[in-house]
């Protein structure tokens, strides 16, 4: 069942165009991650959704219901997390979920018992300072469990996991999955290595509109080339390798081939051998969400 469908969505602001007939859809429990570079419309769209911004023409539903703008009834099905959450410093985050469980309506030993669910699934549950004192890292966290108090259809994360070192962006990518259990996520990111980790489905962003939109080994399959790695013995080397063979990217001692052929590859091997030049490893790359992109945006 499709929880979030996004039809032909266009959106300009004066005379710039943000979106042009953006279209994608968000299945239920699944992960659907939402690429493109900072500023290619990614907040916006969100915010379409979410019936914040009015679209220009398309159509937005949410679990059959279509989003209207500035007063939706879809948003009792959302929950939603922005980039950069804002708390009240002096509460703790139990006395701040007890308040948004309320305003979300629930209360008694219901809510008692979601906000021991959530601080469990956040990893906050044995925090006992006031929320002024979080890291970011905790504050995200905390910005989940928000998100998910009301038990939303669909869970909205903007970029969730961005200015976190790398401990905090693995904990909310870990929260993400276990949500996943209980709700579609739709998230959004400039990090290609946090979409490919746990992401059932994507789409690319990219001068207001989507490059590419679908599962992320169905797209590796039809769209990307395998790679090669080769790690050589003498740095010097890498130079003299890069002179025969055009196209690749050197790392001191190591050079990567965006694209191998069988057949590049066996004159790989024969010019090596000829110039008696050292081989530490060779490895194939398959491609990968960052080879997707580049594809896409050239």
């Amino acid at each position: 069942m499709e929880i979030l469908r996004i039809e032909n969505i266009c959106k300009s602001f004066g005379t710039k165009k943000v979106l042009r007939d953006v279209c994608f859809s968000v299945e239920e429990q699944s992960i659907f991650g939402f690429i493109g570079r900072n500023g290619a419309g990614k907040t916006t769209t969100m915010k379409l959704i979410l019936g914040l911004l009015k679209a220009d023409s398309g159509s937005i539903t949410v679990c059959n219901e279509p989003v209207q703008y500035g007063e939706t009834r879809t948003n009792r099905f959302v929950g939603y997390l922005p980039d950069v959450p804002e708390f009240y410093p002096y509460m703790k985050a139990r006395e701040y979920l007890k308040l948004c469980g309320e305003i979300a309506g629930l209360s008694g030993k219901e809510l008692k018992t979601r906000i021991d669910e959530l601080l469990q699934l956040v990893g906050l549950g044995e925090e006992k300072g006031r929320i002024g004192g979080y890291s970011r890292g905790m504050k995200q966290r905390l910005g989940i469990a928000q998100a998910l108090i009301g038990r939303p259809r669909l869970l909205i994360c903007d970029e969730p996991t961005s200015a976190l070192d790398p401990m905090g962006r693995h904990e909310i990518l870990d929260i993400l999955l276990e949500a996943k259990g209980q709700t579609s996520v739709l998230f959004s990111t400039h990090i290609l290595s946090d979409v490919e980790r746990i992401s059932d489905h994507v789409a690319l962003l990219e001068g207001g509109t989507v490059k590419m939109s679908g599962a992320i080994q169905d797209l590796k399959a039809m769209r990307s080339r395998t790679g090669a790695r080769l790690v050589l013995k003498d740095p010097a080397d890498t130079g003299k390798v890069l002179q025969a063979f055009s196209g690749a990217e050197k790392r001191v001692n190591e050079l990567e081939f965006r694209e191998m052929p069988e057949a590049e590859e066996r004159r790989l091997f024969t010019y090596l051998a000829e110039e008696n030049i050292p081989v530490l490893r060779f490895e194939r790359k398959e491609p990968d969400l960052e080879d997707l992109f580049m594809e896409a945006v050239q």
